[in-house]
């Protein structure tokens, strides 16, 4: 949501920190906050002033009235201040219809006053700017303000001045008063603006010859603005409505959805309820709560939330878990329900969210069976149908009673079916299955023309651009009746690549001549050309770093998909305003600020410009165009005739709602001629009524489906257009949201403008009055389709509407990614992996997470065992792969690795060529005989060799024992490396035949020399083929095969590589020049000079 409540404390903290006036504001920061916990002395000891001054106390809740309701406690002592709260903090209140606990109590000082001297000033947010209301009479008793008081509408990007205030508002304020109060209120209101607070109140605003006393305060802010305003804000503390508490799930799935691009939100109403609801999509869900009401279960229902946009697996699981999670905690003696609905999907890939949510019924099966608990699923969209069969799957595994269904079932339906009150089919029919459309079902051997598979990427010739764009500037624009056309062309912003292809695809079964989408634009990356598919054909859409070349090269496009995210869809929106070729802007990104969203609306307004959005998926028009992901998979295009117009238009807010209208339509009628979902912010760039009278004006258009909401009072514009005859057409309508009334404390719904402020704005009201109007207004949700249909059969008969021939549109070929993903192909794959795993949420080294690996504290020798031998290996194996990482990270700059790496370092070469050219020494002669030394003495030792005879038989061969000997370290020298290897292998290794071989080796070498000792190479290499022999993890064979693959030589290219690093580093920080070898160094022997 946007618009969210502050407490007072944080509302006069902004105040006091934020406002410049010419007023003198008094006692700033002079507040204490009180809770149970709170202890006295230590908040005397910070406010001293609580024991020298007269008080005031008030609980700091969300509550309306308190004066009202005997909730301030005025001109106390402190001692009388706790004697005041002894009654109140901790208990149980009621206020209105809502019980909760009094536990956030403020402290100020009372302000001795005259009543002539209180006054009430407001400043709200509306569509058409911020109204400022003025009273020259405050406090408890103000009554009615909206009635009284003054009020002044600055307009969207408008300016306060004093003289306003003066002129419009201060004619009954005092005179003595009125320069202080015109400054205080220009000051609130810049501040008002600064910090995007979208409603502030003030009653009763004191102002006395000491200055201006802000006493009571309730406030708003627009809480998408974090963004902007974070510095100054800090982080905010949202309270709950009082009534309901804040509990710590709610903060985790807010938590969730703040680092998610999809929308996670929940409301915990009842914990103790019977019914708990898990619904995809905003306006979907206060469906559901509609329902549930309706059918009496208002009292029952648990829980109000939403998971859209399409969440990973991962973050489905952690919001079903969460439910499942507390739903399971309270017995209930009827057992409790589940209910897992949704509408049809535009783009989310149902199957994948479902695997999150089987997962987590998985998990909770005993509790779930233990609690009775009965879930009831119907869901529609891509990849439906196998995440249906999967939900069924895991019923029957299980033992818990899940009933499925898809979009051949009403949405609602379920509902009725989990509260006893319909009846539950046995086997529902099954709809067509995702791949069908790439069928022919028609039969027709007819394929799309050959000029459709022409590319049509390239803009069209100069001469046609400047006599279009000369046609388009000697018009004089105003807003189009007619958006979209078969001949309607784009620019998308953003890589949006599937939107894009979803779009061609549905131009391509359209039967369109030419792509709707001209070109995209992307300012990430330079301007270059992406591939699409169009129909079975391959094409090239250019790709715009900006919108000026973009719109230069393409004068022929008119409309922009804005794909932007919140942060940019301003800018990139305004920038695109300022061309007036484009006259239809679909804005998608939600969660733009409201005052950002009404400046673009000015702007739009100004130059005749539509837009749709933000928030939304867009809209759709049959045969002709769609925005971006509108309408869903081309299976849901087909099912829902969406190829071809049909009669009947319709508005709604929700994105999700709009497809299952497009769903409802189908059946019930000849099909949509055309569908805008406006958006679910408080602002939408277009209104109901907008394209309401659109459609009005529109011949193909026989009637007029409207799926309004709770929140704003745009709905009336519509009763005002039927009554006034501006409306003729039938109209169906119906408000969603009317489950609200029935809540004893106030619910934010999925989308931020669905909140009504007042009764008016409730769906009950609407609904009422637009039934009164005439407009045809079904009893609840569930009816909605049978009376869609009633009135489509109505006009059928009367010869209004006479249903066309159907003609099968052409089949399109599936994207080979899609179809893997529905399992109806198999390819080999190019790459085999069994050691890691990034795909799911997080990384996964050989199975095991890598919050698991750090939990228990692997460190880099077990995280090596999981990534080179795909075990957990021992503790002392662990440790001793580290402690060889250690001894043979670095020996030097005079061996011939590290010379390298220096050299090409000093070369000026980075820091990948250095250590590259230092790893490409290693081998036999240096670092290599890990390996080597492992393989030949796991030989000897495994032929039966004696240690004398395997060092005669290599001495008579002429060859070197890897691993013997050193340039320095000899018998009487010996390598503190090695005896610091060999004291730990001793201690912790269970067996160690090989070394102990080795050492035997040694003692012949060394008795001949004296450095022919077992090197560091050499004791690694075979105290590694004991570690994999012995320590329990291995087979023989598995051992064997490690050791020939070259994985010990894997420890040495590892650890040598940290030295490496290190004299690259080293040389760096010197600031070593270009080495040259000096001559003296070199030994040059060139042949004799031949004569003949």
């Amino acid at each position: 949501m946007s618009a969210k409540a502050i407490s007072e404390q944080t509302g006069k903290e902004f105040l006091y920190k934020f406002i410049c006036t010419k007023a003198a504001i008094q006692n700033r920061f002079k507040y204490a906050r009180l809770r149970p916990e709170t202890d006295w002395g230590l908040l005397i000891q910070e406010h001293p002033w609580l024991q020298t001054e007269r008080l005031v106390v008030k609980p700091d809740q969300l509550i309306k009235r308190r004066g009202k309701l005997g909730l301030i406690g005025v001109n106390l002592d402190l001692t009388e201040v706790k004697e005041w709260l002894q009654p109140r903090m901790g208990q149980e209140t009621t206020v209105g219809r809502a019980k909760g606990v009094l536990k956030n109590f403020l402290i100020e000082p009372f302000v001795p006053h005259k009543q002539e001297e209180e006054f009430y000033v407001c400043i709200y947010a509306a569509r058409e700017g911020d109204y400022v209301l003025f009273h020259h009479e405050g406090g408890v008793d103000v009554g009615d303000v909206d009635s009284k008081a003054c009020k002044l509408l600055v307009e969207v990007d408008g300016k306060l001045s004093e003289q306003d205030v003066c002129d419009h508002l201060l004619q009954h304020a005092p005179l003595n008063k009125k320069s202080i109060l015109a400054s205080f209120i220009v000051g609130l209101f810049t501040l008002y603006e600064d910090l995007f607070f979208t409603y502030l109140e003030i009653n009763p605003l004191v102002v006395t010859d000491a200055g201006v006393f802000v006493l009571d305060m309730a406030a708003k802010i627009d809480a998408t603005a974090d963004y902007i305003c974070k510095g100054k804000w800090g982080d905010v503390d949202f309270p709950p409505p009082f009534g309901r508490e804040a509990y710590p799930e709610e903060a985790y799935i807010a938590d969730l959805d703040a680092k998610s691009g999809a929308s996670l939100k929940l409301t915990i109403l009842n914990p103790k309820g019977r019914i708990w609801t898990m619904v995809a999509g905003g306006g979907a869900s206060v469906v559901y709560s509609d329902t549930i009401c309706d059918l009496g279960g208002v009292n029952e229902l648990a829980n109000y939330g939403e998971y859209s946009g399409a969440p990973s697996e991962q973050q489905t699981y952690d919001y079903a878990k969460t439910i499942l999670s507390l739903m399971t905690r309270e017995q209930h003696p009827e057992g409790k329900i589940l209910i897992i609905g949704g509408s049809i999907a535009n783009f989310t890939n149902v199957a994948a969210t479902f695997k999150g949510i089987v997962r987590a019924i998985k998990d909770y099966q005993t509790p779930l069976q233990n609690h009775n608990v009965s879930i009831f699923v119907r869901r529609g969209g891509p990849n439906y149908q196998e995440g249906l069969r999967v939900m069924g799957e895991v019923g029957k595994t299980t033992g818990i009673p899940i009933y499925v269904f898809g979009t051949e079932t009403h949405m609602t339906a379920i509902v009725g079916m989990a509260l006893g009150q319909r009846s539950i089919p046995d086997q529902p029919p099954m709809a067509a299955h995702t791949a069908n459309f790439l069928l022919n079902a028609s039969g027709s051997p007819s394929t799309p023309a050959t000029s459709r598979t022409a590319s049509f990427s390239e803009s069209k010739s100069e001469d046609a651009s400047r006599t279009s764009m000369s046609i388009k500037c000697n018009v004089p624009w105003g807003k189009a009746t007619t958006l979209f056309s078969r001949h309607t062309k784009s620019i998308i912003w953003g890589m949006q690549t599937r939107a894009v292809q979803g779009m061609l695809d549905f131009d391509y079964v359209c039967s369109r001549d030419e792509p709707s989408v001209s070109a995209m634009v992307y300012p990430f990356t330079g301007d270059h050309k992406q591939k699409f598919y169009w129909g079975h054909k391959e094409i090239l859409i250019p790709v715009y770093k900006n919108m000026a070349d973009a719109l230069k090269k393409h004068p022929e496009v008119d409309v922009l998909i804005n794909f932007a995210s919140l942060r940019s869809a301003y800018d990139s929106t305004v920038e695109t305003m300022s061309f007036p070729q484009i006259r239809t802007i679909a804005i998608i990104a939600e969660g733009i600020p409201e005052a950002l969203t009404r400046r673009l609306i000015k702007m739009a307004d100004e130059k005749g410009v539509t837009i749709i959005g933000p928030a939304t998926v867009g809209g759709i028009k049959p045969g002709c165009y769609k925005i971006g992901n509108t309408g869903g998979m081309l299976d849901n295009i087909l099912a829902s005739k969406l190829y071809r117009p049909g009669s009947v238009a319709y508005v709604s807010r929700s994105g999700g709602m709009s497809n299952e209208l497009n769903n409802i339509i189908s059946r019930t009628t000849d099909g949509v001629y055309e569908g805008v979902a406006i958006g679910g912010d408080r602002y939408p760039g277009s209104t109901f009524m907008d394209h309401v009278l659109r459609y009005q004006d529109t011949p193909g258009v026989k009637m007029i489906v409207v799926l309004g909401e709770i929140g704003g009072t745009e709905e009336y514009k519509i009763c005002t257009g039927i009554k006034e005859g501006r409306i003729t057409k039938p109209v169906v309508i119906w408000c969603i949201g009317t489950c609200a009334t029935m809540f004893a404390s106030e619910v934010q719904f999925g989308h931020a403008g669905a909140c009504a402020n007042e009764n008016s704005e409730t769906a009950v009201a609407k609904n009422q009055a637009l039934r009164e109007i005439g407009a045809i207004v079904p009893r609840n949700f569930d009816e909605l389709g049978e009376v869609i249909k009633s009135v489509y059969d109505d006009l059928v008969a009367k010869g209004v509407i006479v249903p066309a021939q159907e003609v099968p549109p052409p089949t399109v070929p599936m994207d080979y990614s899609w179809a893997r993903e529905l399992g109806l192909i198999r390819k080999p794959a190019s790459f085999m992996t069994s050691i890691c795993d990034e795909r799911g949420q997080e990384l996964i080294y050989a199975g095991m997470p890598i919050t698991e690996i750090f939990k228990e504290d692997m460190g880099l020798g077990g995280v090596l065992g999981l990534l080179w031998f795909q075990r957990r290996l021992p503790k002392h194996a662990c440790h001793f792969i580290e402690m060889c990482l250690m001894v043979t990270a670095d020996h030097g700059p005079a061996v011939s690795g590290a010379h390298n790496a220096i050299v090409c370092a000093r070369a000026g070469k980075d820091l990948i060529s250095s250590l590259t050219s230092g790893l490409l020494t290693i081998g036999d002669r240096f670092g290599g005989a890990l390996d080597a030394a492992a393989k030949q003495f796991s030989k000897a030792f495994d032929s039966g060799l004696i240690a004398m005879d395997f060092v005669n038989k290599m001495k008579k061969e002429g060859r070197l024992i890897m691993g013997i000997g050193h340039r320095v370290k000899s018998i009487n020298n010996p390598d503190m490396r090695v005896q610091i290897l060999k004291d730990f292998v001793k201690q912790h290794f269970p067996a160690t035949p090989l070394l102990d071989y080795a050492l035997e080796v040694e003692k012949i070498t060394t008795s001949k020399k004296p450095n022919l000792i077992l090197n560091v190479d050499g004791f690694i290499g075979v105290a590694m083929v004991d570690l994999l022999r012995n320590c329990g993890a291995f087979t023989r064979e598995e051992a064997d095969e490690y050791v020939e693959i070259g994985a010990l030589n894997g420890i040495f290219v590892l650890g040598r590589s940290m030295g490496f690093i290190g004299h690259y580093l080293d040389q760096k920080r010197l600031k070593q020049g270009l080495y040259r070898h000096p001559w003296d160094d070199i030994s040059y022997v060139l042949p004799e000079h031949m004569t003949m």
